[in-house]
């Protein structure tokens, strides 16, 4: 991972080799997360108590597998000053939209955030630029093809980029672009979850 980010994930080893000891503390560190971000934003208590219900179900919900709903997470990835926003055009869902995609199996949710952004956007010098849950949303995926429709438990972190704007284009994205985050937020053609993540961040 590009960044200063060592003080989050230095004490973490890869998700494939973690021991059952070190799950359990990524799982509590989830249920902290979750708490303290109900406790700011009240109005997401219920949400965050459905997320937190996920981390014990029987079959996991940080794969992809688990069709009834499971774990994703995305970013806020914001330029330097904190002024633009970099958005995706999803190339499945035809909308402009924050960088992220699915745990695939690790329950560092944070760590997942800043890998979707570092290979989605091609940036270097990615930072996670705050641990804490930015935003909480579940939203209806579509089916599509072999896979039925199911829920996204979407975990939300702020990324800044910090080593430039040059993106480079994956095949996850239709296009990438830049926008001003006051300009998502009065966007009425906005993804409504944009509009609140975009107001929230002008307001903090």
């Amino acid at each position: 991972m590009s960044g200063d980010n060592g003080r989050y994930f230095s004490g973490h080893p890869a998700f494939m080799s973690e021991t059952t000891e070190s799950l359990a503390v990524l799982d509590d560190h989830l249920r902290h997360l979750l708490h303290d971000y109900a406790r700011k934003e009240p109005a997401h208590d219920a949400l965050a108590a459905e997320f937190g219900t996920l981390i014990d179900d029987a079959e996991d919900a940080f794969r992809r597998e688990r069709l009834a709903g499971h774990f994703t997470a995305s970013c806020w990835l914001v330029s330097a000053d904190g002024q633009r926003l970099l958005l995706t055009h999803h190339r499945k869902l035809h909308r402009w939209l924050q960088l992220g995609g699915h745990a695939d199996g690790d329950r560092d949710l944070a760590r997942v955030a800043l890998k979707e952004a570092e290979e989605e956007s091609g940036l270097t010098g990615l930072v996670l630029d705050d641990p804490a849950i930015f935003d909480l949303d579940k939203h209806w995926i579509p089916e599509r093809r072999d896979v039925p429709g199911h829920w996204h438990y979407d975990v939300r972190f702020v990324i800044r980029a910090l080593g430039g704007e040059d993106f480079v284009l994956s095949e996850e994205s239709l296009e990438l672009a830049w926008r001003p985050v006051a300009e998502v937020a009065s966007d009425p053609q906005s993804d409504e979850s944009m509009q609140r993540m975009a107001r929230r961040w002008l307001a903090r």
